[in-house]
């Protein structure tokens, strides 16, 4: 019953996303919302790495600018077809990925969050400064749209947003499918404590860099959506602020759960997008409200709920008479009357 209620709350929310172009009255709610998904797709991935297996990267911005280069310049530079530059965008920043991987997670605990940093800021350094590839300051004018599969054309806000929701419900369903594997629970294990899983015979370091793998193959899917939805790209996608943006996502939502980086992803651009009078003010805003969240909330949203109803339900469970004690009683009884017949 409660996987069918699970299923029911998903197959809602895919109802609901299907419907939203048609609740708002401008394309520009619709691309506030295919921006909202594409870093939700980025958020899902930096929280298998940082919720599920317990390292903080905060180099996924690079990443997730490595597969929206990717798309720009196989598609702008060397005309390659949209859809195999997409293809290649989460494939290059997996292969990256895995030699980042080998050298930082050998690292432990903010030694890693810090390594990680200063990958991410090597990035942006070198899209900023090697011109001859990534085109420098300029930046990647010129992407070319989706081109049309069966007929369905990608050029209209509306068609590009039911093509990012497609990749989101799939990063989503792929991502429950890891999760909730054999795979999902040594990630956990790790996460939980490295000499315990060690001494269960896990494969650390194997794990880890698959983990890392996987996590920026989501990033740099969905810096290629990015590339293809907005069609220009410049350095600042690498910027470590959409990292720590992503960060916020899933503690404000929950970390280390499945629905909560969506959350977070997808309800703070919008919060963001009606408090843009104090734009220049964000870090001072949202710094504060962050430390609070984390404070009072430091399972986010979804997990602060999800312990509360195990808590319920452990409760309920106290309360509730065991068998053996019934019988027992009921025992005492029968001898009781039996004593003074």
């Amino acid at each position: 019953m409660k996987y069918l209620d699970s299923k029911i709350g998903w197959l809602l929310l895919i109802a609901l996303g299907l419907a939203f172009p048609f609740l708002v009255g401008n394309d520009y709610h619709l691309t506030v919302m295919s921006m909202a998904y594409i870093f939700a797709i980025g958020t899902i991935g930096l929280n298998l790495i940082t919720g599920y297996t317990g390292q903080f990267n905060l180099a996924h911005a690079g990443f997730m600018a490595v597969g929206a280069y990717t798309v720009g310049i196989l598609t702008v530079d060397y005309q390659v077809p949209f859809w195999i530059a997409f293809a290649l965008s989460g494939v290059v920043a997996a292969v990256i990925g895995f030699f980042v991987g080998i050298v930082s997670l050998r690292l432990k605990g903010h030694f890693f969050s810090i390594f990680t940093l200063c990958i991410g800021y090597i990035m942006f350094l070198l899209i900023e400064k090697w011109e001859s590839l990534t085109h420098g300051t300029v930046g990647i004018i010129g992407i070319p749209a989706p081109p049309p599969i069966g007929g369905i054309d990608f050029e209209t806000p509306r068609a590009q947003y039911y093509m990012v929701l497609f990749f989101l419900v799939i990063s989503v369903w792929v991502m429950h499918r890891i999760v909730n594997s054999l795979l999902g629970r040594t990630f956990v294990a790790i996460r939980n404590s490295d000499d315990l899983a060690e001494a269960l015979g896990i494969n650390l370091m194997r794990n880890k860099v698959l983990s890392f793998m996987l996590s920026v193959f989501y990033a740099g899917m969905a810096g290629g959506l990015y590339a293809g939805t907005v069609r220009f790209i410049g350095p600042g996608i690498a910027g470590v602020e959409h990292a720590f943006d992503m960060t916020m996502f899933m503690l404000v939502g929950g970390i280390g759960t499945l629905f909560g980086p969506l959350l977070g992803a997808l309800s703070m651009p919008w919060i963001t997008q009606y408090l843009q009078f104090l734009q220049d003010y964000r870090f001072l805003v949202f710094g504060p409200l962050l430390i609070l969240l984390i404070i009072f909330l430091p399972n986010g949203i979804v997990g602060t709920y999800l312990g509360w109803k195990a808590r319920s339900a452990s409760r309920s469970a106290a309360a509730m008479p065991t068998p053996v004690k019934a019988s027992r009683v009921t025992g005492a009884v029968k001898q009781e009357g039996g004593s003074h017949a």
